[in-house]
């Protein structure tokens, strides 16, 4: 539990699912936006997931009358609009932070990220989104990943496959590596599981609560993802004691070491040695997934990101 608790009303939004769940672990509440119909940004707490009774609904039209103590941006459009469209001018001027979950999509290492205020707290999942934004005269923090997974599922590894887990993986191509996965298909065993993952002949989605104890039985976790965040699904799979194999760019080259929680290289053909490898040899799978449990555990648990997260609101509101 977090030290020096006072409680918190925060407004935010629905922009990722796993992440908001994880982020409603720290003890404020939180109140999310929703409209008519749950379309994307608005969802509120649907879903699966067991929210707690500190998470809270809120219709568009509320919010300009509603008490908070915090404002969380999680989007551009909430940013750009929402803060004018919803918020009283009040509520504009409260203390505020925007999570930025992704690294720039247009130029790589000279955008200009779209907050631009020294009294908004701009706040990065990884250390290499905030290397690669320039954030300008906004402060910035990082708040690395936390996560939750079953207490009774762990790896076992029986599946003589590999695991990929990639939302729209056709639809958002090269970035997201839909070419690195057809490639390393034809050659290792792989299935992929996401939405409309069909379309590349893939398992399709598995549902949130379900995804840690369907992957546990895969031999490894590949991710040929070559431009994003650090994945959740990722953290994820190393917390149950899965071993990842992946393309060594991004927050993941500071993750996984070869041979101790995975592998990764810039080469396809030594994943797919390696993946090949660790097929035929499921005690060194095992190995290595014991070492991404240990990394996972050590850097990535609920309890830290909670207390970073509790910490960084209290100061802002201070």
């Amino acid at each position: 539990m977090p030290r020096n608790c006072r409680r918190l009303r925060v407004l935010t939004w629905h922009v990722h699912g796993n992440y908001l769940y994880y982020l409603t672990q720290t003890p404020h509440d939180f109140y999310v936006v929703t409209k008519p119909g749950n379309p994307p940004g608005y969802a509120g707490k649907v879903g699966v997931l067991p929210w707690d009774d500190n998470v809270h609904e809120i219709s568009a039209d509320e919010v300009a009358n509603a008490q908070f103590d915090v404002v969380l941006y999680q989007h551009k459009s909430h940013w750009e609009t929402d803060r004018e469209q919803l918020l009283s001018p009040a509520q504009q001027r409260m203390p505020r932070v925007y999570i930025e979950h992704d690294p720039p999509q247009e130029i790589p290492f000279q955008q200009m990220h779209w907050v631009e205020d020294p009294h908004t707290l701009l706040v990065h999942v990884t250390h290499f989104n905030r290397l690669m934004w320039d954030s300008g005269v906004t402060p910035t923090r990082v708040i690395e990943h936390g996560v939750v997974v079953p207490h009774n599922v762990r790896y076992s590894g029986e599946l003589e496959r590999g695991i990929v887990v990639v939302n729209h993986l056709a639809q958002r191509g090269r970035r997201l590596g839909a070419d690195v996965f057809t490639e390393a298909r034809t050659r290792v065993p792989l299935d992929l599981v996401g939405m409309d993952a069909e379309r590349l002949g893939g398992i399709g989605e598995i549902g949130n609560l379900d995804l840690a104890a369907f992957s546990a039985r895969y031999r490894f976790f590949f991710n040929p993802i070559r431009w994003t965040s650090l994945g959740l699904a990722i953290v994820e799979a190393m917390t149950i004691g899965m071993p990842i194999i992946g393309l060594a760019t991004t927050e993941l080259a500071t993750v996984i070491r070869n041979g101790e929680n995975g592998f990764i290289h810039t080469d396809v053909d030594a994943l797919v040695d390696i993946m090949t490898s660790l097929l035929r040899n499921p005690a060194e799978a095992r190995r290595l997934g014991e070492g991404a449990r240990r990394t996972a555990l050590e850097r990535f648990h609920i309890d830290r990101f909670a207390q970073d997260w509790h910490d960084t609101l209290l100061q802002v509101t201070a």
